[in-house]
């Protein structure tokens, strides 16, 4: 038992120092000077819609809000009565001078629903570049000046960004939500990053016609639930560059009970599962507070595990304070909340790998590998 807690101890500690370099390479990312496009073409971006949930409003707005030259808010739906339709008339009567078109279309063309809605409305898309953003991102005026400026670099033909998360709701569970969007996402995939990994996050995709249809289009990830990586591997597949945009934008966190944040984050666990195994088994390194525990447990509470236990939670929070300090987020809740978020972490693991179908928006769908068509 004593061998079993100085193993869980030493993970323990394998897992806070993961976090703290994350949270290094967060500052780093935040403290990079952003360069200018040298040209600002047009551009077209795809915002796929479906349905109302806290702050679309404003993340819509956002982007009526976008200080760029020449673009054009390409919005879809699947459902002609669909509630968001409400939001974006109110948007379009309050910015008449934006160039807004509406795509509602009920065409399906795989079992990705996002998909064949994108794929609907590319159809209406005038220019060359294309910016695909999900619904509840929330981007500063300078979005597309990033997005354009990493475009336009040496062999690159995909640019995809960070993101932080943005509160929806007062709920606790939502709090938790946004701790693992910042403190364990962010810093994973800079780090996942670093390690040579190029990992495409669907909150931003941006890329031209014509490298999109190199790879086979969007009917080549219709399929896909994991659309956002598929499209990843396979411009990367062409020999192109896949690129960090110089932002953190802001996703929306809408969940407001336990129940719909665990089917949310079971969603995203088994998905990760499938598209890299090996990686995400070891990513049970980064819940430090389960192994500070069972370090405790194996060692039946042997003062050196206690002080160990206190010792990985100080990280956990400083950790936290410097990528809240980086990104200007509001300071992250105390120390208890890094204990629940390391229980619910610990449940979802351990779910994730008791099944493979997943809950998207009330469609039941399969979490596959990835594999290029």
């Amino acid at each position: 038992m004593l061998l079993l807690a100085g193993i869980a101890g030493l993970c323990a500690l394998a897992g806070a120092g993961q976090q703290a370099v994350g949270a290094v390479l967060v500052q780093r990312f935040a403290a990079t000077p952003a360069a200018a496009p040298a040209a600002r073409p047009p551009v077209s971006v795809l915002k796929p819609l479906c349905g109302v949930e806290p702050l679309t409003g404003l993340a819509l707005e956002s982007f009526f809000l976008l200080n760029y030259p020449d673009y054009e808010l390409i919005f879809g739906v699947q459902d002609a009565a669909d509630p968001v339709l409400e939001v974006l008339a109110t948007l379009r009567a309050r910015y008449p001078g934006r160039a807004v078109r509406l795509v509602v279309d009920p065409t399906q063309y795989g079992t990705n629903r996002k998909v064949s809605n994108l794929i609907n409305m590319q159809r209406a898309a005038r220019h060359e570049i294309l910016v695909i953003s999900d619904a509840d991102i929330h981007v500063p005026p300078y979005f597309l000046d990033r997005v354009v400026a990493a475009l336009e670099g040496e062999g690159v033909g995909l640019v995809t960004s960070l993101y932080t998360a943005l509160p929806g709701t007062p709920a606790l569970a939502t709090a938790l939500g946004a701790d693992q969007i910042n403190h364990s996402f962010l810093p994973g995939a800079l780090l996942a990053r670093r390690l040579g990994r190029r990992d495409c996050l669907g909150v931003t995709m941006a890329l031209t016609k014509t490298v999109l249809a190199e790879v086979g289009g969007l009917l080549a990830v219709a399929n896909n639930l994991a659309d956002d990586q598929v499209l990843g591997r396979l411009v990367v597949a062409r020999g192109y560059r896949l690129e960090l945009a110089q932002l953190v934008p802001a996703t929306t966190v809408p969940e407001a009970n336990f129940e719909a944040l665990f089917r949310h984050e079971l969603r995203w666990a088994r998905t990760i599962r499938a598209l890299v195994p090996a990686a995400y088994a070891a990513s049970v390194l980064q819940i430090s507070l389960l192994w500070a525990a069972l370090a405790v447990l194996f060692s039946a509470g042997e003062p050196w595990s206690w002080g160990l236990l206190v010792l990985v939670l100080v990280a956990r929070v400083l950790a936290a304070r410097r990528i809240d300090a980086a990104l200007r987020l509001p300071p992250s809740g105390g120390p208890w909340l890094f204990l629940l978020r390391d229980s619910l972490s610990t449940l979802i693991y351990i779910a994730s790998f008791t099944g493979s179908q997943v809950d998207w928006r009330g469609q039941m769908m399969q979490a596959d590998a990835g594999k290029l068509r």
